[in-house]
């Protein structure tokens, strides 16, 4: 071929990758424009007070914004690494922590918690309990509690906010139940509650180490998470984000900032909660899950361990919507009630929905509208932090839903 007609050639070529990467380029501008907008739409129409948003791949983060106040009194503006408490998004840390000794030998999923914690062993269940008077009847369980009970919340063990039977029981006197009474079996149903503390009390007896110090050595440190903990330094006190909730009983009520502050002590941490994070922290930990357990060349676990965590270990037992059972949250409206599933420390996301997460994706969140998921085929994370209560309120999860839409169109434009 003729020098002169190569070197054509090779400038159209040129030329059209050019104007390709440029059409991307503004693709992705306009994408991240639409995440700044509908999050800043929601603040402006005071659906929410604030919100911090980040979008991360495999490689690193694709978007970040902050908008609104930290504190609906004072009128403090969110910074993009203001300190959330991000309450059982704190599972998936404990589960990993959990599964970093299944990987060295210390015990396995099929393990009888009772072997580690001799507590747990012989808890009661209800047969029965009446509502208006408070009589129960009890029988000790015919089934141990097994670990892989306790990382799936399928251990029998509830929160007073996810069963009004729990909500309402009173021990008779001489009684008490430091776990438990059991809702049910263990292995027979679904049911949200304090089975990750458990997974927590585990790993200190199994390590050794407070949780805190366990967390920090063996996740927090390798993964750069330095504005991680449970324990919020004083010199970062000031960017933690007040507590808030939404006034009066409706949808439609104003935010408010709740009598009473958080201290940045707390203090008997647990598994299923209190951490305070960043999304910028947490986005590292997402980042890890998407690079099969290793980032910037730390292995915190093997791939093999983090694709079996993301596998469904309830079997035929789904997780259904639960109705709320006190004020502090809503129902679990964000659940495909009946269908999803759960795998070691994260719902299992069974059905895809178009512009949104794939199946197969991971995810949970944290009772004051802290979100996260995880989507191993996209090789695509998303954390959405607010700080108010109830948990599942109907705009936060709006907000969510068009933070996650936009997500998807911005990771389509890459």
């Amino acid at each position: 071929m003729h020098r002169k007609t190569i070197a054509a050639v090779i400038l159209i070529t040129m030329t059209f990758a050019h104007m390709h990467s440029a059409a991307q380029a503004q693709d992705r501008t306009r994408a991240g424009a639409l995440i700044d907008q509908k999050l800043r739409e929601a603040v402006e129409r005071k659906d929410v007070p604030g919100v911090v948003a980040l979008v991360t791949d495999r490689k690193g983060v694709i978007y970040q914004g902050a908008f609104g106040v930290a504190d609906v009194a004072t009128g403090r503006a969110l910074a993009p690494d203001a300190l959330f408490r991000i309450a059982s998004m704190t599972k998936p840390v404990t589960s990993t922590a959990a599964m970093q000794l299944i990987e060295q030998g210390k015990f396995t999923l099929d393990d009888p918690v009772e072997k580690y914690l001799p507590e747990m062993a012989k808890l009661p269940v209800f047969d029965s309990f009446d509502a208006k008077t408070g009589n129960y009847h009890l029988h000790i369980s015919s089934k141990p509690i097994t670990v892989r009970h306790i990382l799936t919340h399928t251990s029998g063990l509830g929160y007073p906010f996810t069963s009004a039977i729990l909500r309402d029981f009173k021990p008779r006197a001489g009684e008490t139940y430091p776990d438990g009474p059991l809702l049910f079996e263990p292995g027979e149903k679904w049911w949200y509650g304090t089975s990750t503390d458990i997974v927590g009390r585990l790993v200190e007896k199994i390590s050794g180490q407070k949780l805190e110090d366990y967390f920090r050595q063996h996740i927090f440190t390798p993964l750069a998470m330095n504005d991680t903990s449970y324990n919020v330094p004083q010199d970062k006190g000031a960017r933690l984000v007040a507590a808030q909730q939404r006034d009066g009983d409706g949808m439609d009520g104003a935010i408010v900032k709740q009598p009473v502050d958080p201290g940045l002590t707390i203090a008997q941490p647990v598994g299923g909660g209190g951490l305070a994070s960043t999304a910028s922290d947490y986005g590292r930990f997402m980042r890890m899950l998407l690079n099969g357990g290793e980032l910037d060349g730390k292995r915190v676990l093997k791939a093999e361990t983090v694709a079996l965590m993301g596998q469904n270990h309830i079997g035929a037992v789904s997780v259904p919507a639960l109705a709320s059972a006190l004020p502090r949250s809503r129902d679990f409206t964000f659940v495909a009630d009946g269908r999803d599933k759960f795998g070691l420390g994260f719902l299992v996301t069974t059905d895809h929905v178009a512009g949104k997460r794939s199946a197969g994706s991971l995810s949970w969140g944290g009772i004051n509208n802290t979100y996260f998921w995880v989507d191993p085929s996209r090789a695509i994370a998303g954390v959405i932090l607010m700080q108010y209560l109830p948990f599942a309120d109907p705009k936060a999860l709006a907000v969510h839903d068009a933070f996650e839409r936009a997500a998807y169109q911005l990771a389509d434009a890459k």
